[in-house]
């Protein structure tokens, strides 16, 4: 299959340094994939194709979009499901030929320049109780300590935890945010950091030998979802929005 670089555009799975980002990915989808299973859904900007993959193996039936022809040929000839097929469409723009039950739409709406209009778009393919998951960075844990934004060259526009929610409610009815977090060895490490590790690890040599090990280490049960009435939103690493009409 093509291989696809690593350029920040995408997350990739099998590469080491990037597994910290993968598996803070993939866990959404997870998360998802437990209230899709026997749907219809769509992934849109569905890149190498993992989390269509993971869809399918609940959902009746998945379609995964995505406009770049590497990542769409790749997907096809990695993921291979009978209940999955791939459609090299823009996400704007694609309308499957009968109404979904689900849209899913992960960390992609920050690179848009009209995100209002895709989220009409996407209410409008639901069939009737149909869903749509929408998730984004929350810009105050992505950007380094006192910059508006981060220096991703992908990015529009990234969010805030009111801001984003009040994009989804322009367009739906019904949503309810969740906010993702670090648990588990990844809640360690988020403490040590504030104890001062990473002036220590450079001055006690100890960088590579550490991150060599931990970073490959990381797995979904590190990350936990919580929804917004649990957790402080301003905290997350991420915001996940689950919109109904």
């Amino acid at each position: 299959m093509p291989p696809l670089a690593l350029t920040g555009e995408r997350t990739l799975p099998d590469v080491p340094e990037e597994n910290y980002w993968y598996r803070r990915h993939l866990v959404v989808y997870e998360w998802i994939a437990r209230r899709v299973g026997g749907a219809s859904v769509v992934d849109m900007a569905c890149g190498e194709g993992y989390g269509a993959d993971v869809l399918a193996g609940v959902a009746r039936e998945v379609v995964g979009v995505d406009a770049n022809p590497q990542a769409h040929e790749h997907a096809k000839l990695r993921y291979t499901r009978p209940n999955l097929r791939y459609a090299r469409e823009l996400v704007e723009t694609y309308r499957p030929p009968q109404p979904v039950d689900a849209v899913v739409f992960l960390q992609t709406i920050e690179h848009l320049q009209d995100p209002e209009g895709v989220l009409r778009h996407y209410r409008s393919l639901l069939a009737p109780g149909g869903v749509v998951y929408v998730s984004t960075p929350n810009v105050r844990t992505l950007a380094p300590k006192g910059a508006e934004r981060s220096d991703n060259p992908w990015h529009v526009h990234e969010y805030q935890a009111e801001e984003f929610e009040r994009l989804c409610e322009g367009t739906f009815g019904d949503v309810k945010m969740y906010g993702l977090y670090h648990a588990r060895k990844l809640r360690v490490h988020e403490l040590a950091l504030r104890a001062g590790w990473d002036a220590a690890h450079p001055r006690l040599g100890l960088t590579n030998a550490f991150y060599g090990r931990f970073t490959p280490a990381i797995k979904t049960s590190d990350f936990v979802l919580w929804p917004s009435a649990s957790a402080d939103l301003e905290k997350a690493l991420d915001f996940v929005a689950v919109c109904r009409s």
